[in-house]
């Protein structure tokens, strides 16, 4: 009996291949920055734009397995946002989805642009009186001017105009590059893994007693989970 048990089990031992063989033969191995074991039944899906913008591998029905950022960071490109809101102010913004901004954006715009158009025009005006001023010139195009202000009236006035209209030609650099800024960090950001345990928690909560005094005091408790 003993010879015959010893028999069964040597052909048992030969005849079944190793689990090792067994694991491989229901594995698919993605290659990449990465390498994941997959089994044979996990899905491709896609989880929600508004939550993680990303993909992710799900193992059955509750294990995600992250693709690595290298193939993340394909899907959005921050030299592509910022490119585009250098030759189009907002249009980054529109590729990083957040349409919000561009009102923002155009009133900025306008109402710096309504101050350089403004800050211009009387630049001009002050500036054409002065020369009539000192020219005595008394009926050219800015003689009502030349009336009312003395020279020395004028060009105060003309240099007021030119240091604000300066200004506001350099607010409205700053802010065309500001857009652009904008534009850059929001797509570096687009897929920014922001994790759902991720989470503060304010409350109140009583101190303890300091020294001698028996007063009860209160304070805040500030509760960080990551």
């Amino acid at each position: 009996m003993k010879l015959i048990l010893s028999l069964l089990s040597f052909c048992l031992f030969f005849l079944l291949p190793p689990e090792s063989a067994v694991a491989q033969t229901d594995t698919v191995v993605i290659k990449s920055d990465t390498t994941f074991i997959i089994p044979d039944t996990a899905i491709i899906t896609k989880l929600p734009v508004g939550k993680l913008h990303r993909k992710s591998l799900m193992i059955g029905d509750s294990i995600p397995v992250e693709v690595p950022d290298s193939i993340r960071e394909k899907e959005h490109s921050p030299t592509k946002a910022t490119l585009m809101s250098t030759f189009l102010p907002g249009l980054g913004q529109v590729y990083n989805k957040k349409y919000w901004k561009i009102p923002i954006i155009y009133a900025g715009f306008g109402v710096l642009g309504y101050f350089v158009i403004t800050y211009s025009n009387d630049y001009q005006t002050y500036k054409n009186a002065y020369l009539e001023s000192i020219q005595g010139v008394k009926d050219g195009k800015y003689s009502a001017y030349v009336a009312q202000y003395t020279a020395d009236q004028l060009l105060a006035s003309r240099d007021f105009y030119r240091r604000n209209l300066e200004i506001n030609c350099i607010f409205t650099v700053l802010w065309y590059a500001l857009n652009i800024l904008d534009a850059a960090v929001d797509a570096h950001l687009y897929t920014f893994n922001i994790s759902d345990r991720l989470s503060m928690r304010v409350e109140p909560a009583p101190l303890q007693f300091t020294g001698f005094s028996c007063r009860p005091s209160s304070g805040v408790n500030l509760s960080l989970h990551f």
